[in-house]
């Protein structure tokens, strides 16, 4: 009943891809894991919501263990962040829950580097934490299967919106909100010429357009002057990126040494798929392979490189390369954790010095909103798997929470609800559109 009312829900991961959470709560293991790490830089949402709702993020953790039958569960959390250790402490009324402090590196939240940190279990070559035992959700995740439980839809996202805005800050928005609103919440941006950086610096995307809107895997917004040096970096067409590492790649190899999962015993080795865009005839199909097991945390892009090129995207482009050649590499050698692995840990205040936003390295307390949304514009497809189909039609009047697109029977995907009332005033393959 419980994977039942989480679907029925629309609850997702809303920490990465936004991996359907009925299917994890269906499974049989031993270990929940709550990702509470949050090391992009300059996003805090993780953090406001432990120290503002832990309750209810325990309650979500008592019920996975439960449809679980998990005898054991984690939290995940920097030990820097003292203040949601406290919170979480301070709810705690089982024994079968703990805390593993971690240190302040990057990327401390990656799910196979969780799963060493806090059960130390290697996760299989291109595997999956259930292989082990494990299963692990974001902490707002298990806020909203709390919800679940409750008959409560996810209609919200708790995001952070900080950088260059007058009054950094996170909050619940409605989902298909735009991104201008969002930014009035915090106080409007400081700057009349700026850069977003969606869902974070080094696993986001960077967009200029204002009417982009809210998912419900939405982390938060990062204002940037238009003219940083990361906006230039990341606004360069991809032709670029290939032309210039397949010119001044010398393989040196630093990508590789400070790659997070080459140093947890994955073979992952940029400075290797860095090769493919020299060797396109001949070659890539071999150096494309050490792609495979990249969590494309940015790491080697934006601080390993002292070239300043692209192995990240480059990674990003061998994994699709080889998926629609139907490639799939399998790493023969077992996994084994490298000795240096952490002496060459990045601590997160030196990644934040390397990328040039110490400046805006101030926290984003919770804030109260009540959002007067005059129109939504829900997307279909805000998770893994395969898009919600929409059920109501143009002119139909509808209440918030009100299911609005639902998932084909035997597909992977979720449930879609309205986050306002109102009446339908579009509805396409790839959204619906609502006015108050």
């Amino acid at each position: 009943m419980t994977a039942e009312k989480i679907f029925n829900a629309g609850v997702v991961g809303a920490g990465g891809a936004g991996f359907p959470s009925h299917i994890k709560a269906s499974a049989k293991t031993e270990f929940v894991i709550a990702n509470g790490a949050e090391c992009e830089p300059l996003i805090h949402k993780d953090y406001e919501l432990m120290i503002n709702f832990a309750e209810k993020i325990l309650s979500g953790m008592d019920i996975v263990l439960n449809s679980t039958k998990a005898h054991k569960g984690y939290f995940g959390i920097k030990s820097k962040n003292v203040k949601a250790i406290e919170a979480i402490k301070s709810k705690l009324k089982k024994g079968n829950i703990e805390i593993t402090e971690l240190g302040d590196y990057y990327p401390s939240g990656d799910e196979y580097e969780l799963v060493y940190s806090t059960t130390k279990r290697l996760i299989p070559p291109a595997g999956i934490p259930l292989d082990i035992g494990c299963v692990v959700n974001n902490v707002e995740t298990l806020y909203n299967i709390a919800n679940a439980e409750s008959d409560i839809p996810v209609t919200e996202k708790f995001l952070s919106v900080t950088g260059a805005v007058k009054r950094p800050a996170s909050f619940f928005a409605p989902i298909g909100i735009s991104f201008r609103e969002l930014i009035e919440q915090a106080g409007g941006s400081r700057l009349n010429d700026y850069g977003i950086f969606v869902g974070g610096i080094m696993m986001g995307n960077l967009t200029f357009d204002l009417n982009e809107v809210v998912t419900k895997t939405t982390a938060g917004l990062i204002i940037l002057p238009k003219d940083h040096y990361l906006i230039n970096r990341k606004n360069q067409p991809k032709q670029n990126w290939y032309r210039i590492g397949k010119s001044a790649c010398d393989q040196c190899s630093y990508c590789t040494e400070f790659c997070p999962r080459y140093l947890l015993g994955y073979e992952v080795q940029p400075h290797k798929v860095m090769r493919s865009l020299g060797f396109t005839k001949t070659g890539s199909g071999v150096w494309n392979q050490m792609a495979e097991l990249c969590c494309s945390c940015g790491l080697c892009t934006l601080y390993a490189c002292p070239e300043d090129l692209y192995p990240k995207e480059t990674c990003d482009k061998a994994k699709n390369e080889m998926r629609s050649e139907r490639i799939k590499f399998v790493q023969i050698k077992p996994v084994k954790v490298h000795p240096m692995k952490e002496g060459r840990r990045v601590p997160l205040k030196q990644l934040i010095k390397r990328l040039n936003i110490q400046d805006y390295d101030v926290p984003a307390p919770y804030i109260k909103t009540e959002f007067q949304a005059s129109e939504v514009k829900i997307l279909l497809k805000q998770h893994a798997g395969e898009p919600a189909v929409p059920i109501v039609m143009i002119g139909d009047r509808i209440s918030k929470g009100q299911l609005i697109a639902s998932i084909n029977m035997g597909k992977l995907g979720t449930n879609i609800h309205s986050s306002i009332s109102g009446t339908v005033t579009q509805v396409t393959g790839e959204y619906i559109r609502i006015k108050a």
